[in-house]
C-alpha cells in the first residue's frame, strides 16, 4: 500500500482528518468509516447528524494516533487486473469525491477505495484523482502485467491515452503521476463506460464527496 498519503485539493480540518485515516488504512472506504463509527461515542457516526463535530473530530484524532492496522492486501495468482474508477463532484466546482475498485481478470473484487478530494474541486479534477489512487494502490500491492481501466471520463481518456495535454486547470500534477504509474505496466488499456454503464466506484466516490462537505 502507499507509504505516503497521496495529495489532496482544499480540505476542512475535519475532512482532512478523515483523509489521514484513510490513507493509513490504504484508502480503504468501509475499513476507515467502520473504525471511525465504531470510535464515535454513543449511537452517532461519521455522517449521523446526531454525531457533534467536536465528538467526531476527537474520535478520528484518537484514530490517527491509534495508528489503525492496515487490512491484509487480497491475495491472487494472476497478474492482469480490472480497474473502475469514478469522480463526483456536488455543483462541479463542489465537494468532491475520488472511487476506484480493483478486479482480478475474473473481476473478483481485490480492493474497495475511496478518498475526498476537496471541498471545492471539479468533476475532470476528481476523475483525474480516482485513476491516480487506483493506479497507485494497484501497483502498491501487485505486480500487474496488463490493466484494463473502466472510466466514464472523456477528458481524462483524451488526456492519457489520447495524448492531449490537460485541458482542466490544476490537474497536471495529476496527469504526471498517472504517466507515470502507467509507464511501470506493461500492457494497458481502456474501456469507456456509458452514463447508464455499472460502475462499482460510483458509491464510493459519492462517499468520498460526503467526507469532503464536512466541516469545519
Amino acid at each position: 500500500m502507499t507509504d505516503e498519503p497521496l495529495p489532496a485539493e482544499y480540505l476542512s480540518p475535519l475532512a482532512g482528518l478523515v483523509d489521514e485515516v484513510l490513507a493509513g488504512v490504504g484508502y480503504e472506504m468501509a475499513v476507515a468509516t467502520d473504525a471511525i463509527d465504531d470510535a464515535v461515542p454513543g449511537y452517532g457516526g461519521l455522517f449521523d447528524p446526531a454525531t457533534t463535530r467536536g465528538e467526531l473530530r476527537d474520535a478520528i484524532e484518537g484514530l490517527s494516533a491509534d495508528a489503525l492496522a492496515r487490512p491484509a492486501v487480497s491475495g491472487t495468482d494472476g497478474d492482469e487486473f480490472v480497474l473502475y474508477v469514478d469522480g463526483s463532484s456536488r455543483g462541479n466546482p463542489g465537494p468532491a469525491g475520488a472511487g476506484a475498485v480493483i478486479m482480478d481478470a475474473e473481476e473478483t473484487e481485490l480492493a474497495r477505495l475511496g478518498r475526498p478530494v476537496g471541498s471545492r474541486s471539479g468533476n475532470n479534477t476528481a476523475e483525474y484523482v480516482a485513476l491516480q489512487l487506483g493506479l497507485s494502490e494497484l501497483l502498491t500491492r501487485y505486480e500487474p502485467r496488463r490493466v484494463e481501466v473502466r472510466i466514464d471520463s472523456m477528458t481524462v481518456l483524451r488526456d492519457v491515452w489520447g495524448g492531449d495535454d490537460p485541458t482542466e486547470p490544476g490537474v497536471d500534477a495529476y496527469s504526471e503521476a498517472v504517466t507515470a504509474a502507467l509507464s511501470r505496466v506493461p500492457e494497458h488499456r481502456y474501456t469507456h463506460l456509458a452514463d447508464n454503464d455499472p460502475n462499482p466506484a460510483d458509491a464510493l466516490a459519492t462517499v468520498g464527496a460526503d467526507i469532503a462537505s464536512l466541516g469545519p
